[in-house]
């Protein structure tokens, strides 16, 4: 199969689709890989260690796309992408459809196979190829957030961690999965009162015990959201529903409740946000203000941190791309479950349940779609 890698342009996007070690895995397989130049400098890899593992350099974005079989990006391919997809044509990389119909639409007009990382699932019903990426999300949100609280930022001024004498900031934490038990644990080691809100009892138990009690975990009701989020210096929005729109669960009300100078990250911001103030933002303009609390809505967090992001990616990618070239795309996904519920868009028709129905579109299940 011929796999194509173009350059990221979504704003301040470095990562890439594919490492030189994960192209040397897939050249030895016997299998081409066109990488457009450049594509790998922001993630600190240069045209030549691509080509030193076996790999062809494209000069532009189009060339890629017109030759390729399959396309392996990281983020949601942009308005000037979408024209170059075409019938048959493989897509594998983030996507979050159902916070964007137009996105959703022209992949079902382009008729190609469209399958989203952020969809595929593991055998323990986790999400694989998003987890490495919510981690780092979930890291980073505490940087941000610390540093969104300085004055110059539009803080509060207050430090996280405090000092002997000085009370530390409150942190809630929204969604208890892999980006928020990781902001969570950055947060407590920086110092901070932290509590973790979640509607699952069983997680609530397995990060009390993870954490030794040193950060309260609280039952997702709408009291306790409402009465953590007020009081919190940073609020972390690391709610995740595979597949579908995020629930809006802090309120405008609750926003202009906050004290001034308080700090909003909403990592769920790809998949439409769970405060009711997000917007997306990028890493160009990331912050904005609401009643006089901060705003951190980025859309690609994990970009800033490009390299760590990019191999963290393709340790949990690079076996499902071998999959899809080593047996083509109908009977990799045919074989294995997982990678079949990251099928979002197959020659026109929306083929996940979750993106069908937040965007009020017709859905297809993917076996059927794939049969015909």
């Amino acid at each position: 199969m011929l796999i194509g890698v173009p350059k990221e342009i979504k704003n301040n996007e470095y990562r890439v689709g594919l490492t030189p070690v994960s192209v040397r895995e897939l050249t030895q397989l016997g299998h081409q890989v066109l990488i457009e130049t450049k594509a790998g400098i922001g993630a600190g890899f240069k045209d030549e260690d691509y080509t030193r593992v076996g790999a062809d350099i494209a000069v532009n974005a189009a060339d890629v796309f017109a030759k390729a079989e399959m396309i392996v990006k990281v983020k949601e391919p942009q308005p000037s992408e979408l024209k170059m997809l075409r019938k048959g044509q493989v897509l594998f990389g983030y996507l979050h459809l159902a916070p964007d119909p137009e996105q959703a639409r022209s992949l079902m007009e382009s008729s190609c196979i469209a399958i989203a990382y952020d969809t595929v699932t593991d055998s323990r019903g986790g999400l694989p190829l998003l987890a490495p990426m919510s981690e780092i999300a979930g890291r980073m949100s505490i940087q941000v957030g610390a540093w969104m609280l300085e004055k110059g930022q539009g803080g509060s001024g207050i430090l996280l961690g405090g000092v002997a004498g000085v009370a530390p900031a409150k942190v809630t934490v929204l969604g208890g999965g892999a980006a928020g038990a990781n902001a969570a644990r950055v947060a407590a080691g920086m110092g901070a009162e932290v509590v973790v809100i979640d509607k699952n009892s069983r997680r609530l138990h397995e990060l009390d015990w993870q954490f030794s009690g040193s950060i309260k975990t609280i039952f997702a009701t709408q009291e306790a959201i409402e009465k953590y989020v007020i009081d919190a210096d940073v609020v972390i929005g690391a709610v995740l529903v595979a597949g579908a729109a995020t629930p809006k669960l802090v309120s405008k009300q609750m926003v202009s409740k906050m004290r001034p100078g308080s700090v909003l990250v909403d990592i769920a911001i790809d998949q439409g946000g769970c405060f009711e103030t997000s917007r997306p933002t990028t890493h160009a303009e990331p912050s904005y203000s609401v009643d006089g609390v901060m705003h951190y809505c980025v859309t690609n967090m994990p970009g800033a941190v490009a390299r760590t992001s990019t191999i963290a990616l393709n340790n949990a990618t690079l076996p499902f791309v071998i999959a899809l070239a080593q047996k083509g795309y109908r009977q990799a996904l045919m074989d294995d479950v997982h990678l079949r519920n990251g099928l979002n868009v197959y020659c026109g028709q929306i083929t996940h349940q979750a993106v069908a129905r937040d965007l009020g579109f017709t859905y297809q299940a993917s076996e059927k779609a794939i049969a015909a």
